[in-house]
């Protein structure tokens, strides 16, 4: 018998941003990435955000966020989710962690979009 996937409403949805997709494809074409890095230091902080966001637009802020947050705002930090890299090029472990917290959370849009950026870059830098 298949267990029945609940959505908990405590929980927030997403949806795949076709944007950034294709952001992080034209990145790692151009072989604009870091293979290894420890993500949890090099993620981009509140600090960070607030940076690139005085000098850039919200869809450039979008497109390093592989997720949309359903129901928030446009032009809100709120809105984006699942950061893809450092705002200047792709990290490896930036996507692995996409895909493992959304596989964590059952987010399964995401979760194989991460795992197809991640198979490209393998491609790609092999």
């Amino acid at each position: 018998m298949k267990a029945r996937v609940r959505h908990d409403p405590r929980m927030a949805t997403y949806r795949v941003n076709a944007a950034a997709v294709a952001h992080a494809e034209r990145l790692i074409d151009a072989r604009q990435y870091v293979l290894v890095s420890d993500w949890g230091r090099v993620q981009p902080r509140a600090e960070q955000e607030n940076a690139y966001l005085e000098s850039h637009t919200w869809e450039e802020y979008a497109a390093w966020h592989l997720g949309l947050t359903d129901g928030a705002k446009d032009g809100t930090k709120a809105r984006h989710a699942f950061v893809l890299g450092d705002f200047r090029r792709i990290h490896r472990m930036a996507i692995i962690a996409c895909h493992y917290r959304a596989a964590e959370w059952r987010h399964k849009e995401i979760e194989l979009a991460a795992h197809d950026l991640l198979q490209r870059l393998d491609a790609v830098s092999a």
